[in-house]
């Protein structure tokens, strides 16, 4: 277990670093920021800062030397980056959970072979190998490079009459998984924690709702019943104990309402604090961002009940200008990300509303 004035290295500077930073140093613990991006938001608030790239391994041995354990705000860490820095320090989540959310298609057979549902898929390595995929899976369905993807980037929504071979061009010809499209009724996420003594604590699950393939309101709690949120939460806990996980994740599912009454579809796991979980800045005794810092520093994780109904609200692109109303507004809460540049899709910051429950 870490002592304040402990040192916590985190690869990446974004947003997600930041806040990391920001409620770590509210427990006295100090944040080294590492990224080869100069003007990342997270250098804004860090103690120390690394400006390198992830394959310099001379900077990155400097850096395991001056922390006192590794995390990550994004899954895209490179592999090697992460095997190299748990030669010299502990790394929390271990890199092999790392390895595992990189790959869709790994992170799928996981999932399934825990016994958990997920949609149907199937590997694509070629433009023969998806027409194989599309007679097992059918359409409609969701082509997706394996590697490198978010916010809808790096997949195709695949119809019938759609030209298989140019379709699968379409993503450069990567190494892709077939998914079975799913009639949901609603996309919920588990954002929950689980400690190096397998201590797990899970938020109430929350509603979002995407808007251009990007996560646009998340709402606390989902419109969902008792017995579906806790066998929401027990499939989260399955995944971290399965992975050995420690710090901050967050399972994506679909619920599938049919005659047998609401279902859960696993979607996607994200090995870290998540935008749907940002809600949890105002509306959680302990937020995603200091629950994962006490996580990863070994210490007892904090309580995460509710204060009220919670709606959080991204903004995005040129949405950041309404700051001023935002501001005026009572009972609405900003946070701003300090990047330089507002861009049509880039998430600029959130907004958070906490309601009386009753209202």
């Amino acid at each position: 277990m870490l002592r304040p004035g402990a040192t916590i290295g985190i690869l990446g500077g974004g947003q997600l670093a930041r806040m990391l930073a920001s409620a770590g140093a509210r427990l006295g613990l100090l944040s080294h920021i590492y990224s080869p991006v100069a003007d990342d938001p997270a250098f804004d608030v860090c103690a120390s800062r690394t400006l390198a790239e992830f394959s310099d391994e001379d900077a990155l041995a400097k850096f395991a030397a001056a922390v006192d354990v590794v995390t990550y705000e994004f899954e895209n860490v490179p592999a090697a980056t992460a095997a190299f820095l748990e030669t010299r320090a502990r790394v929390r989540p271990n890199p092999r959970v790392l390895a595992l959310t990189q790959d869709r298609l790994t992170e799928k057979e996981f999932v399934r072979d825990l016994g958990i549902e997920t949609a149907p898929f199937a590997s694509v390595e070629d433009a023969g190998a998806l027409a194989r995929a599309v007679a097992r899976v059918g359409r409609p369905s969701i082509l997706k490079t394996r590697r490198f993807g978010y916010d809808g980037k790096g997949q195709i929504f695949l119809r019938d009459g759609a030209d298989l071979a140019v379709t699968f061009r379409a993503l450069g010809g990567a190494p892709c998984i077939l998914e079975g499209f799913v009639p949901f009724a609603r996309e919920v996420s588990v954002v929950a924690a689980r400690g190096e003594n397998g201590e797990f604590r899970a938020y109430d699950v929350c509603e979002n709702v995407h808007e251009h393939h990007i996560l646009a309101v998340t709402t606390a709690p989902a419109k969902i019943s008792g017995e579906t949120a806790e066998a929401a939460v027990a499939i989260a806990q399955r995944i971290a104990d399965a992975a050995d996980y420690v710090g901050v994740l967050a399972v994506e599912m679909f619920v599938v309402e049919g005659s047998a009454g609401e279902q859960l579809v696993v979607n996607e796991i994200a090995p870290r604090v998540h935008n749907s979980g940002h809600w949890t800045l105002d509306g959680a005794v302990t937020s995603q961002f200091e629950q994962h810092m006490r996580a990863v520093a070994g210490w007892p994780l904090g309580s995460t009940r509710r204060h009220g109904r919670v709606e959080m609200r991204n903004l995005i692109g040129a949405d950041a200008e309404k700051w001023r109303d935002i501001l005026n507004e009572d009972g609405a809460s900003l946070h701003l990300y300090g990047k330089k540049e507002a861009r049509p899709g880039r998430k600029m910051g959130h907004v958070t509303r906490v309601f009386p429950e009753d209202a």
